[in-house]
C-alpha cells in the first residue's frame, strides 16, 4: 500500500491510543473496564545489527529454516527471497508480475503463501521445487499474514483479523482487534510469537500484541528512534516487517527501504 494514502488514518489511530474510556463519556463500570484491560508498554534494547537492502520495500518477514524469508512490494520489484544473516547470501525464490503489489508471506506445511495487495489474489508455491502450486481469490486488501503451523492469519488494513484454512484460504472466523475496547485500524506485516500476534501499525512506531483468540491488545511496542535519523534518506519508508527465530528467541525488525534490520529484546516500561 502506499503510505500517504494512510497518513490521516494514522493519525486517527494514534489519537485513539492515547485516549481513554472515560473520554468516551462512559463512567463508573467502563471505567473500570479499560483500566483492566491496559495494555502492558515496553520499549526495546537493540542486540545486533544487520545489513539490509534499502531497495527491499518490505512487506513480509519471517525466519525458518535458519533463514530469513522476505517479501518486497511495489509494482514491478515484488519478490519473495530468503537470506542466510550469517554470510549475507541472498537468493530469490519467486517474482511476481508486474501487475502485482505483494504483500504478507507466511510458510506452513511446506508451502510457501504470499498476498497481494489489490489483486485479490494468494499465490501458493513450493520453495524448494522454486514452482507455484495454486492461487486462492479472496475479497478486499491485502496486508499481513502470519501462522501458528496450522492457520493462517491475514489482515487487509482494517481492525479485522482473519483465521484461514491453508487448504480452501477460506476465511473461518474474523477477529476484530481491540485497544481499550476500540478498533485499532491499519494493521500490517504480522508474527506468530509465542501464542501471541504482533503487529505493524501501518505509518507508526508501534507494534501491537494481541490475543488472537480475543483480538485484545496485551502489548504496545514504542520503537520510535530504532533506526537513526542519520540513517535516514529521502527513500526510508516506515517500520515494516517482524521475524521471530523459535530456535533461539531471536526478534528481528525491519522497515521499508531500511538499511538495517535490528534485533532487539523488550524492555518492559
Amino acid at each position: 500500500m502506499n503510505r500517504t494514502a494512510y497518513l490521516l488514518a494514522a493519525a486517527l489511530l494514534l489519537a485513539s491510543c492515547g485516549g481513554s474510556a472515560a473520554r468516551t463519556g462512559r463512567a463508573g463500570d467502563a471505567t473500570r473496564t479499560a483500566a483492566a484491560a491496559e495494555p502492558v508498554h515496553y520499549t526495546y534494547r537493540v542486540k545486533a545489527v544487520h545489513p539490509h537492502s534499502t531497495s527491499a520495500y518490505t512487506q513480509g518477514l519471517f525466519f525458518a529454516e535458519g533463514l530469513l524469508w522476505e517479501g518486497m512490494g511495489q509494482y514491478g520489484q515484488s519478490v519473495v527471497q530468503r537470506t542466510d544473516l550469517a554470510t549475507g547470501h541472498t537468493e530469490v525464490l519467486f517474482r511476481l508480475p508486474r501487475s502485482e503489489f505483494g504483500e504478507g508471506i507466511a510458510l506452513v506445511g511446506g508451502e510457501l503463501f504470499q498476498l497481494t495487495w489489490q489483486s485479490n489474489t494468494a499465490h501458493v508455491y513450493d520453495p524448494e521445487k522454486r514452482t507455484g502450486l495454486r492461487d486462492h481469490r479472496y475479497a478486499g486488501e491485502g496486508w499481513g499474514l502470519t501462522t501458528d503451523g496450522e492457520k493462517l492469519y491475514m489482515t487487509d488494513g482494517t481492525a479485522n483479523l482473519y483465521t484461514i484454512d491453508p487448504a480452501t484460504f477460506r476465511r473461518e472466523r474474523r477477529t476484530t482487534v481491540t485497544l481499550r475496547g476500540e478498533p485499532v485500524e491499519l494493521l500490517n506485516e504480522l508474527e506468530w510469537i509465542d501464542g501471541r500476534i504482533w503487529a505493524n501499525v501501518y505509518t507508526t512506531d508501534q507494534i501491537v500484541i494481541i490475543d488472537p483468540a480475543t483480538g485484545r491488545v496485551e502489548g504496545i511496542v514504542d520503537l520510535r528512534g530504532l533506526l537513526p535519523d542519520e540513517d535516514r534518506t529521502p527513500g526510508t519508508d516506515v517500520l515494516n516487517g517482524i521475524a521471530y527465530d523459535a530456535a533461539t528467541g531471536r526478534i528481528f525488525l525491519t522497515g521499508k527501504n531500511w538499511s538495517k534490520l535490528f534485533e532487539i529484546e523488550l524492555v518492559r516500561q
